[in-house]
């Protein structure tokens, strides 16, 4: 099993792992074991406090508490500093997860009976997002997300609109639309974090979802793997507002939500925000057709959130307890019907209407991850793409993504090409 030494990197700051029991499953007055569950999901605290109400009314000796902050990795990494850890973190599957498992501070859960019940393609993607192969398991998958293209569906039916299965169908799409008099997208791209939507949707199906692990070992280039996905961003600009860098997330989710277009390239959390202004608009959603074979496409899904438990926690049995309650069918769909969240457990759920696009490859696990969830913060890769669009020189824009992925995670690369070197290629886990 490969672990490495206790320090790593938060930003420019380096943290000193090394961590204590401190805070961790402290009795409480009433002699119970207390568990503490810190998670980065504040719009999820209505769901949050009704489980640890629950949980309290039906658990004699354990007491579960649940921490909400708002900015719950700034809070998380302060007390780690402070050796001052939770029992178990809700996080998601990115790059702070992968920071995490490379610091060595999070319990190999792989003995915990839960996991049987998990839907194996998101213990995948889990796996795919190590930096090296690491022995162990070490998140449980709670809910995960997808991001595609939302449509308005009285829109469609009125229209006769098809659903496209092909990337020339979206197109062809397009073009009916325009004919129609009616705008095919709206974009909010004057924020740069939208431009990610579409941009993961198309790597989904376009590039190897292992491709930055790829790039890490020397075996491709992102300008080799993004190449056609940079050139259908900028195909689709043509079917937006000629200004597309001039509207906001907000602006395009009114706009969208008054009938202004037919389509909008974004994930189902903009659903609240949209019907927040038109509450009777009919959302339907459908993946992203980038490939010219409907078998080639793959939902963009990845863990939303997940259940971790620190290394140091010394009540290891009392925090499996909390974890099988959290994945009580009931509590999932709870969280299901509070967030419009897909599960990661396998289950006779029902999914939120506004998914019904995207069952199939659900239920089938046709799905890949967010290639951003790879993606340092501090590479900006959202402003990347934006300027991209912006000027529209694609060799320009690949060079340049390939020149700062390098310069922002030349420590990793390095500590990648030498477990290669070290173990040999095909070796690991």
């Amino acid at each position: 099993m490969l672990r490495n030494n206790k320090k790593f990197l938060f930003g420019t700051t380096l943290f000193l792992a090394g961590l204590s029991a401190t805070g961790c499953g402290k009795g409480a007055d009433n002699g119970k074991t207390v568990i503490e569950l810190l998670h980065y999901k504040p719009e999820a605290v209505t769901y949050f406090e009704e489980v640890e109400k629950k949980f309290n009314e039906t658990h004699d000796t354990i007491e579960l508490k649940i921490s909400s902050p708002n900015d719950a990795m700034t809070v998380l990494k302060t007390r780690l500093i402070r050796e001052d850890n939770p029992d178990i973190i809700g996080i998601g599957g990115e790059y702070n997860y992968s920071n995490f498992i490379d610091a060595g501070i999070l319990m190999d859960v792989s003995d915990f009976d839960g996991l049987s019940n998990i839907r194996q393609n998101y213990l995948d993607i889990n796996e795919n997002l190590e930096f090296v192969p690491t022995d162990g398991i070490y998140g449980v998958p709670y809910m995960a997300n997808a991001a595609g293209i939302l449509y308005n569906r009285d829109m469609f039916l009125e229209y006769g609109w098809q659903i496209p299965r092909t990337w020339e169908e979206l197109l062809a799409l397009c073009e009916e639309i325009e004919a129609a008099g009616k705008l095919p997208f709206y974009m909010g791209y004057k924020d740069t974090w939208t431009c990610l939507s579409p941009w993961n949707s198309a790597a989904s199906s376009l590039a190897e979802p292992t491709v930055c692990g790829d790039v890490n070992r020397g075996l491709t280039t992102f300008t080799d793997q993004y190449r056609v996905v940079a050139e259908q961003m900028k195909t689709l600009l043509q079917y937006g507002p000629k200004d597309f860098a001039a509207y906001s997330y907000n602006d395009a989710c009114t706009a969208f939500a008054r009938g202004e277009s037919a389509m909008f390239m974004i994930g189902s959390y903009a659903v609240p925000q949209i019907k927040s202004v038109n509450p009777d608009i009919n959302i339907d959603s459908f993946v992203y057709p980038a490939s010219s074979e409907e078998s080639g496409n793959y939902l963009t899904s990845g863990i939303d959130l997940q259940f971790c438990i620190m290394e140091d926690c010394p009540n290891k049995e009392a925090a499996y307890e909390v974890l099988r309650f959290l994945l009580e069918d009931e509590n999932v769909q709870a969280y299901m019907d509070n967030q419009n969240a897909i599960p990661c457990k396998e289950g006779n759920f029902k999914l939120a209407s506004m998914l019904d696009g995207m069952k199939e490859y659900i239920e089938e696990g046709r799905v890949a991850d967010f290639q951003d969830h790879f993606y340092p913060a501090e590479m900006a890769a959202d402003a990347l793409i934006q300027t991209y669009l912006l000027d529209g020189d694609t060799d320009k824009f690949l060079k340049r993504f390939d020149t700062e992925w390098v310069r922002y995670n030349r420590d990793r690369i390095e500590k990648v090409q030498k477990y290669e070197t070290e173990h040999g290629e095909g070796e690991g886990k």
